[in-house]
């Protein structure tokens, strides 16, 4: 309960922060302040699961990571899914899990097209 509530001091934390930034630093980073925000506010294993089901579909990290923006839409994607536990099962299977076990995954199209 304890890291629960730690976890939530330190997002509100973040959160003053980002509405800290000033129009240069937001220009800087290349990202509005929303996008920021939800990057904050999006649950901590997202990229882990992002890199492991673009593994599924047989993308590499170097070819996730090639297009900032691409693979900033693909966190954003999958930050706001609301069907983790399908997606818990899929990525459990491992070395096993195909892309026909993620018919589910919103981000599935892009992922084919980064193969394309």
């Amino acid at each position: 309960m304890f890291d629960r509530i730690k976890a939530l001091m330190h997002r509100w934390q973040d959160l003053n922060e980002i509405a800290a930034l000033s129009q240069r630093e937001l220009d800087d980073l290349g990202m509005t302040r929303d996008q920021i925000s939800a990057f904050a506010r999006m649950p901590q294993d997202v990229p882990d699961r992002v890199r492991a089901m673009a593994e599924i579909f047989g993308l590499t990290e170097a070819q996730l990571h090639a297009d900032h923006d691409k693979y900033h839409a693909l966190l954003y994607t999958c930050g706001q899914c609301k069907d983790r536990k399908n997606c818990s099962k899929t990525l459990s299977l491992g070395v096993l899990a195909l892309p026909s076990d993620a018919e589910f995954c919103l981000n599935k199209s892009s992922f084919a097209a980064a193969l394309a």
